[in-house]
Formats: structure tokens, sequence, C-alpha cells
């Protein structure tokens, strides 16, 4: 299919009759802002993009027409016009699209929602709070892949004890993690909304969970046994390390590993470590003693949560965020945001 210019090809497949973006502003003014594809914007997470990127003047979301939405050529039409393409979409279709960028394109940036990629050395893990290596790299990067909700909870409690000294590499953990309904996509979320579902229910007793080899890569420990788990609620999500002290360095206290993630964590935008213990954070906790997970829903924000007790050696952290904000599409717009030399907080609370 030969390649149009943006407005060229928005006239000849109908966009612009479609798209409320493009029949607002000039063409002039469309073409000197950046441009964004959500190719499966009308699932869970493209959704959620679009309604965290649509209000914004500094992009153009171009999408095609409702009748065009799956079909290939438009699809590759629309990946390679764009400065930048969030796939929202299985992974064997993920994979797929990201093969249509054409041999001469190297300007768009790809960032891929699903798993397909998320372990590939090929393309950068987005997740900028890693380090500060990752963020400068995510800046740079053509080949984004966005991180899963579970994985982002367990890799920001546990990566930053490993580079610490405080974990081993290696060290082999359980994590249990609850998520609200819409993590499993449209199809969960109508049985729960018709209220067919069950008030809570866990899964992954193969142990072979998708998400597990992300986990294990980026925060430098072994494969963990993981326990995920659905509630009654639409969105957020607590994810749940429990540690005894024997598996750490010798010394470690609670007062070290809550130092080590506030260090780890100095200055960030999003991600926030709560003061130390049940007693420091009472009131954030429901009734002063539940922690409840769908506290910031609609946000991109995460807040880690070291709850110790120094005396039984043990102690459990917590990840609290939105499993489709910093856990799915925050994250995709804070991706962007960095690819494209954005301020990496715009459109985004």
């Amino acid at each position: 299919m030969p390649r149009f210019s943006c407005a060229t090809f928005l006239l000849l497949t109908g966009v612009a009759a479609f798209s409320p973006a493009f029949t607002t502003r000039s063409s002039s003014a469309l073409l000197a802002k950046k441009k964004v594809f959500i190719d499966g914007e009308a699932g869970t997470t493209g959704i959620q993009v679009r309604g965290r990127l649509e209000a914004r003047d500094d992009l153009v979301i171009i999408s095609p027409p409702d009748e065009l939405r799956k079909d290939e050529a438009t699809r590759k039409a629309l990946i390679n016009e764009a400065d930048a393409v969030i796939l929202c979409l299985p992974d064997a279709a993920s994979i797929e699209a990201a093969s249509w960028v054409t041999s001469d394109n190297d300007r768009t940036v790809l960032i891929d929602a699903s798993t397909a990629f998320r372990t590939d050395d090929t393309w950068d893990y987005g997740f900028p709070e890693l380090n500060a290596a990752q963020k400068e790299a995510i800046k740079k990067s053509k080949r984004i892949s966005n991180p899963g909700c579970y994985p982002t909870g367990f890799i920001s409690l546990t990566r930053p004890l490993v580079d610490a000294g405080i974990l081993a590499k290696g060290t082999p953990l359980t994590v249990n993690a609850i998520s609200g309904y819409s993590g499993g996509g449209k199809a969960l979320m109508e049985i729960f909304e018709a209220g067919k579902a069950e008030p809570w229910g866990a899964y992954g007793y193969g142990l072979k969970h998708k998400h597990i080899p992300e986990m294990a890569k980026y925060s430098g420990l072994a494969e963990p046994i993981f326990q995920p788990q659905v509630g009654s609620f639409p969105q957020g999500m607590v994810v749940s390390v429990p540690i005894h002290y024997t598996w750490m360095a010798e010394g470690t206290t609670g007062e070290k590993i809550h130092k080590a993630l506030s260090d780890h964590y100095e200055g960030s935008t999003f991600v926030t470590v709560m003061p130390k213990g049940e007693v420091n954070v009472k009131d954030m906790l429901e009734r002063g003693a539940f922690l409840r997970p769908d506290t910031l829903a609609n946000t991109n924000q995460m807040q880690l949560f070291v709850f110790d007790n120094d005396t039984a050696g043990q102690v459990v952290l917590c990840a609290r965020l939105d499993n489709l904000g910093k856990g799915a599409s925050g994250a995709a717009v804070q991706n962007l945001n960095l690819a494209l030399g954005i301020e990496e907080t715009t459109g985004l609370l």
C-alpha cells in the first residue's frame, strides 16, 4: 500500500469524519503535533489510554473509522504514519502489528501493552523507576514493552532490595496479589457487572502464570510462587510480598528495608514510599486495619508499604496501584511522554 501524508491518508480513508480530534482542528495545526495511533483502542487498556490522551493539545490521536478498525492495510498505514503507536492487543496480534513497521521507518515508537515483548532484550522494559539508566533508555527507545500490573508491584518492592544487597540475587519468594476485575478484560467485567461472579477468587494454580518470567527477570530474583486473586471491585490492586529476615542479609531490620526503598524512589513523581509500620499508616487503613486496593483508581500513582516485625524477624511489603493506571494505561502514557520528549507527568495524575 502506498504511504500517504497524514492529512492525505485521513481524507482517503474517511478518518477525519469519524475522529473528533480531526474535526476540531485545522490540517496545518494537526501536522505540527505528535501523532499517536492506539491499535486496539476498543479494548479495556486502549479505552483507558485514549481517555488519558484525547484531552491533550500536544498530541493528535489518529484512528480508523469503525468499519476499518481491524483492516490490515489501514492499520499498517496508521502504524507507519504515527510518531508513536500503543499496541493494546493480544500477544500474537501485537507481534504481527510490530512487524508491520516498514524497513525505512526508523521514527515510529512502539509501546506494547501485551506480554509479547516483556522479556525480549531487543525491547526496553517500560518501568522508568527501575533505575536511572532505565528511564534514560526509554527516552531513547523506539521499542518499549509496557510492564504487567502484578509485576510492576512485585518488582517495585524487590528490585531495590536486590540492588542494595539486602536480598541476594536468585532468592525464591512468594507473592500474593489481588486485583480489580477489570484486569480480566471485557469478558470478566461483563460477568462481574452482571452479578454472576464469585465475590473473590484466586487462580493460577498451575504455577505457570505468564507474568512470572517478567517478575524474575527484572527483580533479579528466582521465579516466585505467584498467587493472583480477583475481587468484586473494578479497578485497583494490592501486591504483597512476605519475607523472613533469615532470607535477607544479616542485620536486616524493617528500618533498613524502608530506607533502601525510600532512597531508591527519592524524587519519584509516581512512586511513594509510605511511612514504615502499621501504626504509622493507621489513617490510611480502612477502620484502622484494612488496606484498600482501589484507593488509587484512575491515577498513575503507586504507594509502597513496609509492615515489619523485627522481633519476629518478618516483613510484609505491599504495593498499592491501579491495575489500569500505573499497571497498564497510565504506564503506557508515561512511557509515551518519555519517548516523545514530553514532560513525563503530562496527562497523568
